[in-house]
């Protein structure tokens, strides 16, 4: 074994958290190093909604437009029975003002890959495939300045020792990094069995090709209950499904097993697939996210059921959350305190979406009366007519799309002026020039004021080497719940961090002076 040294950040796993984790820190001047035991990028459309938080992170990170092209935007949601269409509900304005994305998208997981890793080259950085992670030390916590030690092993079989800042373990459920780290993944799994096919299909449920949206279908049956979601420009559809009781126990499962099933709930006629699997859900959640130098994110530190399509935008989340903590630290920018925020601000949400999700999953999933009872006030009754409302269409929009995902209580988070408080996502608003998520592609702390900024920010934003953002006060503005003339600390991640009304900047220098911030911008 040969000792090197290694990148600063050594990210294990190039799945969609990975990947994004490398790239994001790349932006922002730490090209990390990343290792994934798999011989290249996957080949299978698994997770499929892009949701429209994590749009709102792409385009800070410059790929935005590029995912929202090669994707299927949703338009329509459906509930069927067979041929028999229950309802069908326009999603036109389902986001309303709320986003820039006001939409879920659909993008299957290899061609996301497959466009993160050649960003991720052009950015610099080759991902290390067929190479993966045997074993981590990591230092004695009382040696601040000692780094993680790893040992890999690459496709040729030889073994290489390094030493780096930092381990990011992104590599899914079953992660080595947890398992070094001997990080309890309490929780379960479903004695259900679920299957998953991409297929062409017609007639029915079957998405027609749109170059502008598609549409999402709920297939409820007597037992039988299945999604079909439009996976690619092609046509190719989404077939997810509950596997027949009778079917758990036969070994090689294939389509043709469900097919009867399948077309008799969707009323669709399959003619093509590309591929087929089963899998039994878990709802699982690591003790910790953060040991020492090393750090969980994604599956490897949450899996919970597809339903409601969270999963990866998850993990991408952990990643964007991390990536820019982890920049600041390497570089000097920040005191390594700042990384003391991430568990915190993770974890609450990853458990409460956990138990939300497996809530869901027990209505869905359940057999006998009473779910079947529940499958059906549920998705003919309640769903079409809260699509039909806009104030609650909206609700809906907020929870799926992950806008509402705040960190009020983190160390990093003070200040309230109206509905706004620190720790909550910016809010979007349009501007007579464009809006006020554009100067968010900085990736750097900045300060927005909606209306004018007086001579004390303006003296902050010099002193400290903050942009200092002066957008209009403006309609939108007032009912995205922003207050005229307050002062704002915008973290690199597009959350507040400090609020303040009368424009009192001792908030902001309080935070800047507790973690050492020194923003990008200052040479």
């Amino acid at each position: 074994m040969v000792p090197v040294s290694g990148a600063e950040v050594l990210v294990v796993g190039a799945g969609p958290t990975g990947l994004v984790l490398a790239l994001a820190l790349a932006r922002q001047g730490v090209p990390p190093r990343v290792v994934d035991s798999r011989p290249g990028p996957g080949t299978q459309s698994r997770a499929l909604a892009v949701q429209a938080r994590t749009l709102e992170l792409y385009r800070q990170l410059g790929i935005a437009d590029q995912v929202v092209d090669r994707g299927v935007p949703i338009g329509r949601i459906q509930v069927r029975s067979g041929t028999r269409r229950w309802s069908d509900s326009d999603l036109a304005g389902f986001g309303g003002s709320v986003s820039p994305y006001p939409y879920v998208l659909c993008f299957p997981q290899d061609d996301h890959e497959a466009l993160l890793v050649a960003e991720l080259l052009a950015a610099g950085v080759a991902v290390e495939w067929q190479t993966e992670l045997v074993e981590l030390t990591l230092p004695d916590p009382a040696r601040a300045d000692t780094g993680a030690t790893v040992t890999l092993a690459g496709p040729d079989g030889g073994r290489e020792v390094a030493t780096v800042a930092y381990v990011c373990g992104c590599d899914g459920a079953r992660s080595e990094v947890r398992r070094q780290l001997a990080v309890d993944f309490a929780g379960g799994t479903s004695e259900e069995t679920y299957f998953v096919a991409d297929v062409l299909a017609t007639g029915g449920a079957a998405p027609v090709p749109s170059p502008r949206s598609g549409t999402f279908s709920f297939c409820l049956n007597r037992d039988d209950f299945l999604l079909v979601l439009p996976a690619r420009h092609t046509g190719t559809a989404r077939l997810i499904g509950l596997l027949p009781s009778a079917l758990r126990q036969q070994p090689d499962l294939g389509f043709e097993d469900v097919r009867a099933t399948a077309e008799r709930t969707t009323g669709c006629r399959v003619h093509t697939v590309n591929w087929f699997s089963t899998y039994r859900v878990s709802h699982r959640v690591a003790e910790r996210f953060r040991v020492g130098r090393a750090f969980l994110l994604g599956d490897a530190a949450h899996i919970h059921s597809p339903l409601g399509g969270q999963g990866m935008n998850t993990g991408i989340a952990d990643a964007v959350n991390l990536a820019w903590k982890l920049a600041a630290v390497v570089r000097g920018r920040a005191a390594p305190a700042l990384l003391d925020s991430y568990e915190p601000e993770r974890i609450g949400f990853a458990r409460a979406l956990v138990a939300t999700t497996d809530r869901l999953f027990a209505v869905v999933a359940g057999a006998g009366a009473g779910h079947r009872l529940a499958r059906t006030v549920m998705f003919r009754v309640l769903l079409p007519t809260v699509l039909q409302w806009r104030p609650a269409r909206h609700q809906v929009f907020r929870r799926l799309s992950q806008v509402r995902v705040r960190y009020r209580s983190s160390t990093l988070s003070s200040g309230r002026a109206g509905r706004l408080r620190g720790g909550d996502r910016l809010p979007y608003a349009t501007t007579p020039d464009g809006d006020n998520f554009t100067p968010l592609a900085g990736l750097d702390w900045q300060l927005h004021v909606y209306g004018s900024a007086d001579a004390r920010v303006e003296a902050l934003a010099e002193r400290r080497g903050l942009a200092l953002h002066e957008l209009p006060w403006t309609p939108a503005a007032a009912r995205a719940g922003l207050r005229r003339d307050a002062l704002y600390l915008v973290r690199p991640d597009g959350y507040v961090a400090v609020v303040a009304a009368e424009q009192d900047t001792a908030g902001v220098e309080r935070l800047l002076d507790r973690f050492a911030v020194v923003p990008r911008s200052v040479g």
